[in-house]
């Protein structure tokens, strides 16, 4: 557990804390799983994939997102990977894509877009779905 206060901000490092935010998922969330989807395909949802084990990253089918572009690639290559072939993963609309989700989008930075997303599906956070960001 962290607790953040003034003074402290300036000493801990962004990527200390997205390490324990991504331990507490693996061993708090994941473990519960046998499969999920990330729910971003953009930079922080790629970032969260690189991030989990290789056992993790295994259970990850798909990304789910809204921009079409992303979704017309159809893919994420995880280029870094030293697997052959390349682990390639695919990149689904929402309402293409199936639960469990890891939510990895800011909730305030959609206006209540993902919130209305979400509820759309019917999901229930906690069984369906985890918020990480």
């Amino acid at each position: 557990m962290w607790c953040h206060h003034a003074e402290t901000a300036p000493l801990v490092f962004r990527d200390t804390i997205w390490n324990h935010r991504v331990t507490f998922l693996q061993e708090r969330v994941l473990t519960k799983w046998t499969t999920c989807t990330i729910w971003n395909a953009g930079k922080q949802g790629r970032k969260l994939y690189r991030s989990l084990s290789p056992a993790n990253q295994k259970k990850i089918t798909a990304f789910c997102d809204v921009d079409e572009n992303k979704i017309k690639k159809g893919y994420y290559t995880y280029e870094e990977s030293e697997e052959r072939p390349k682990p390639r993963i695919p990149v689904r609309h929402f309402k293409d894509s199936s639960p469990p989700y890891i939510v990895c989008v800011k909730l305030d930075m959609t206006g209540g877009v993902l919130e209305e997303n979400l509820h759309s599906l019917n999901l229930e956070e906690g069984r369906d779905y985890f918020h990480f960001s």
